[in-house]
């Protein structure tokens, strides 16, 4: 069986990662499928997700800066719009993940969570999420 479903994330500053996992989770629980596979796919070239700590929030903030200093929005990019950093970041971070669900829940480690990341927001962005088991 597959169940599909898109939310909507908000963002507020130009860059920063928002914990989805009870998004997420939700979805998992609402599906019923005690066995699978759930995928999450963000469908914009200047955002991405990742797996990271959820639980003291200066680990988000430290990613963020670290990736600011390693790719600078003023860098010389010969990209126009003036977001060439926010793209290379969602490169490296990546548009996909998969987690595991067993006995009806996503599997996750004791300190990970799912983090949207946005580089060149405010925006109103999409996140699809695809279930897949039994």
């Amino acid at each position: 069986m597959i169940k599909f479903k898109r939310i909507e994330v908000k963002t507020t500053e130009r860059e920063i990662l928002l914990d989805i996992t009870d998004k997420i989770k939700k979805i998992v629980n609402e599906s019923a499928i005690a066995e699978g596979v759930c995928r999450i796919f963000v469908p914009h070239t200047t955002a991405g997700i990742t797996i990271n700590e959820n639980a003291d929030p200066s680990v988000k903030h430290d990613i963020i800066q670290h990736l600011k200093e390693l790719i600078p929005k003023n860098a010389d990019f010969s990209h126009r719009e003036g977001n060439s950093d926010a793209h290379i970041k969602s490169t490296l971070i990546g548009p996909t993940l998969t987690v595991l669900i067993h006995e009806g829940s996503l599997i996750l480690g004791t300190w990970q969570g799912l983090m949207f990341a946005e580089y060149d927001g405010p925006r109103n962005r999409k996140v699809y999420v695809q279930i897949q088991g039994e």
